[in-house]
């Protein structure tokens, strides 16, 4: 998740049980020219995320096949392509989701990234476009031909973005059609969800993207409601931490704010306290004013 899945929160889940993390996705040409200042933030990743996948994303066959090979010295265990993100600006230059409607030349990005990388490629989809043009079957079916490892399938078209509710069925339909491990993806809120999808789906593994803000619990099997006070306080300090070591100080606050707002979504007193919360700039009073609304 682009500004969520960043190297600290990677650390809190992979603590509370993900199996394997997916970095914040890549722009191929931020690679290749070296655009983006904050590029090298992306890339990082330790020993205890294994294992660990960069996620990239392009439009241009050449462009990504370079970028997978500048990322692939790096060491990560495998390299997953993005042919979901269904933001106006990856989608406007023909990335991300844009590609399920020219699933012909997914065939040829995939096809050049596994005949030419010497670890697993990986995909993620949505359905389609939009209603009309629900083309995942044919585009699963392209996947797997071109020798990927796994596919993970968003239960939602591209029109959609996060609205309505994600079609398991389609889903589960995938994981009919082809052979490869089928990774679900959609609806996946608490951890009741899980066994309800993977007995709906039969997938081999549930991706969990939006549902884990503010509930690194659900990869251990419990919800935020099943956990104390006391432990949701500690793993805020602990998430805290961790972004100060990534980040800096002033900047590593600033950065975690926005994952404090769902660890304590039901708990806010008033709309001062939460502005308080959510705009100071001291370390201390922050966690001060935290301690008050779990502990006090």
């Amino acid at each position: 998740m682009d500004g969520y899945s960043d190297h600290p929160f990677r650390l809190i889940c992979r603590r509370w049980g993900s199996a394997c993390t997916y970095s914040e996705f890549i722009n191929a040409m931020d690679l290749e020219g070296k655009q983006h200042p904050h590029i090298g933030g992306r890339l990082f990743f330790s020993e205890e995320e294994r294992p660990f996948g960069y996620q990239i994303l392009d439009n241009s066959p050449d462009r990504i096949l370079i970028a997978a090979q500048i990322l692939r010295e790096r060491n990560p265990d495998f390299i997953d392509v993005n042919l979901g993100c269904c933001s106006r600006s990856v989608c406007s230059r023909g990335a991300g989701a844009r590609l399920l409607v020219e699933p012909e030349k997914i065939s040829l990005i995939l096809d050049s990234l596994v005949k030419n990388l010497d670890i697993p490629v990986t995909a993620k989809i949505r359905l389609g476009w939009d209603e009309k043009n629900r083309n995942y079957l044919e585009v699963a079916r392209r996947v797997e031909q071109s020798g990927v490892s796994a596919l993970a399938v968003h239960g939602r078209t591209k029109i959609q973005a996060y609205t309505g509710m994600a079609d398991w069925d389609a889903i589960a339909q995938v994981k009919q059609v082809v052979s490869i491990p089928v990774i679900g993806n959609g609806d996946v809120k608490t951890a009741n969800d899980i066994s309800r999808f993977l007995s709906h789906t039969d997938c081999d593994a549930i991706m969990i993207g939006r549902g884990a803000i503010g509930n690194p619990w659900i990869f251990s099997g419990k919800d935020q409601q099943d956990c104390s006070k006391e432990e949701i306080y500690r793993t805020m300090v602990e998430h805290l931490e961790a972004s100060i070591n990534y980040y800096g100080e002033d900047h590593g606050l600033v950065v975690f704010r926005k994952q404090a707002v769902l660890y304590v979504k039901n708990e806010w007193p008033s709309p001062a306290t939460r502005h308080e919360a959510l705009t100071t700039r001291d370390r201390i009073r922050f966690l001060q004013i935290i301690r008050s609304i779990l502990l006090d």
